[in-house]
Formats: structure tokens, C-alpha cells, sequence
């Protein structure tokens, strides 16, 4: 590598983050940053880093997009018999992580994973392109396959299945709700000296606010 990786500096100055103006509620302050990611043009606003851990206790990550924040539980979908699928049938902690460099912020989420009821699944399910409903049906997420080819031709077979009628969820295929007991927000500022504000939700249900070092 002819790059020196440690003369590569980013300083940041675009925001702050005050404690005076964070409400009780984090899930408020997170839906108006998520907004604002949207509405600034972020590329991929809603996608989110999801970690989870292996039976044997090694970490996994991997990217999905944010399809909902209801009642207070974030919301994803996804392959049940996929990598992340089987970590959270044996664990269901699980962190996530939105970045949002062009706005020089991220929020950090910890909690408990649990699948949606099945008609929402659905709901949701019939409301994805005609094409992902087919991918979502052929695809054995996570698992080896011999070659592309092997997943097109898979794709058309399935696709020809289904010409006239609405194409089904498969029972391997839905979403996941996160509650969260643990949100930090961290916005970047001059020298380093980020600002991080971290919320834990108490035994009261209420949500505690402490400040952290960058």
C-alpha cells in the first residue's frame, strides 16, 4: 500500500450537540436526525450496520435498511435462516449503528430483537418491487451457492411461478423489532472533541442522559 493511512485527517465542524436541547425521549431526537438525513440528500439514510453474535460468542456485522421506528422499536427485514437470522434465534441482543458522514454524526442502538407478527411481515412483503419478492423467495441467504447462474436461473423458474398472481411470503423471509435499551449520539466537533450524549433506559421505563468522552 503506497497510502500513508495515518496522515488521512477529517476535521469536523458542521454541528453540535448541547444537553439543553436534548429531549426525554431519544427516539424523538433520533427521528429528527433521520429526517434530516433524508431531507440533506445522505446517500442510503436509512442504512444501518446490524451486529449480532454467534452461538460460540464471535461478532457479526452487516448492513440492512431501516423500514420502520414504531412504538418505540426499530424495524428491519430480513432472511430467518440467514447469518444474522440464526445468531438471533440463539441471542437476540443486537446493536445497530447508523453513520451519516456527511452530516458528521452517528447513533449507536443496543438491544433486544424479536420477530414482527406475520401479517405485518406480509403487509410489508406486498408492498416490496415484484422483483425483490421473487429474489427474497430463491435466495438461501448466507449460504454457498455455485454461481451466479445458478441464481438467475433459480430467479426465472421462480418468477414464472407466479405470472398473475400476487407473489407469496416465504415463511423463511420477515422483519425484525428492536427495542432498545441503549442509544448514544455522537456528533462530530473540532479537535476531537466530539460531543456524545448517551441514553439508558431505567428500571422506571424513563430514559437517563449522561454525557461521554469523545
Amino acid at each position: 500500500m503506497n497510502i500513508n493511512l495515518a496522515d488521512i485527517r477529517q476535521e469536523y465542524s458542521k454541528s453540535g450537540l448541547r444537553e439543553s436541547d436534548l429531549p426525554d425521549d431519544p427516539l424523538l431526537l433520533f427521528d429528527n436526525w433521520l429526517q434530516t438525513a433524508i431531507d440533506g440528500d445522505v446517500n442510503e439514510p436509512t442504512a444501518v450496520l446490524v451486529g449480532t453474535v454467534s452461538p460460540e460468542g464471535t461478532p457479526s456485522t452487516r448492513t440492512v435498511l431501516l423500514k420502520g421506528l414504531h412504538d418505540g422499536r426499530f424495524i428491519f427485514f430480513s432472511n430467518y435462516e440467514s447469518r444474522k437470522g440464526k445468531h438471533l434465534a440463539a441471542n437476540p441482543h443486537i446493536s445497530l449503528s447508523f453513520v451519516w458522514h456527511e452530516l458528521e454524526r452517528q447513533v449507536h442502538v443496543e438491544g433486544i430483537a424479536t420477530k414482527v407478527p406475520a401479517e405485518e411481515s406480509d403487509e410489508y412483503f406486498g408492498k416490496r418491487p415484484y422483483k425483490s419478492r421473487i429474489g427474497a423467495r430463491i435466495s438461501p441467504q448466507s449460504r454457498p451457492i455455485r454461481s451466479r447462474m445458478q441464481l438467475i436461473r433459480a430467479f426465472v423458474k421462480e418468477a414464472a411461478r407466479w405470472i398473475g398472481r400476487d407473489v407469496e411470503r416465504p415463511q423463511h423471509w420477515g422483519g425484525y423489532a428492536v427495542t432498545p435499551s441503549r442509544i448514544e449520539f455522537w456528533q462530530g466537533r473540532p479537535n476531537r472533541l466530539h460531543d456524545r450524549f448517551l441514553y439508558t433506559l431505567q428500571p422506571d421505563g424513563k430514559w437517563g442522559i449522561v454525557r461521554l468522552a469523545p
